[in-house]
């Protein structure tokens, strides 16, 4: 999985877009959750949606929703402790 050092609310250099932060975390759980760049991730997905929610996406919430219902409790779970580790990080 891909690992992002953010320093500011208004990057976008791991897309190569100047973009809020919350809409390059949607973006980057769009990709994990097409498998756009290789295999699809829900785990991941589930991550990057959850914190793009929590940085201010207006759609983020309801991809997470959804991807959660084709989740077991266990992917969920590593999915959140992988957005405290990053934000932990970050």
């Amino acid at each position: 999985m891909a690992r992002f050092d953010l320093q500011d609310g208004d990057f976008g250099t791991a897309l190569g877009l100047a973009a809020p932060i919350g809409e390059t975390l949607f973006a980057m759980g769009l990709r994990y959750a097409s498998g756009r760049e290789g295999e699809t991730d829900l785990v991941s997905a589930h991550m990057y949606f959850n914190l793009a929610d929590q940085m201010g996406s207006d759609d983020a919430a309801s991809h997470r929703q959804d991807l959660a219902a084709m989740m077991t409790k266990a992917e969920i779970g590593r999915a959140l402790r992988l957005a405290r580790e990053w934000l932990a990080r970050n």
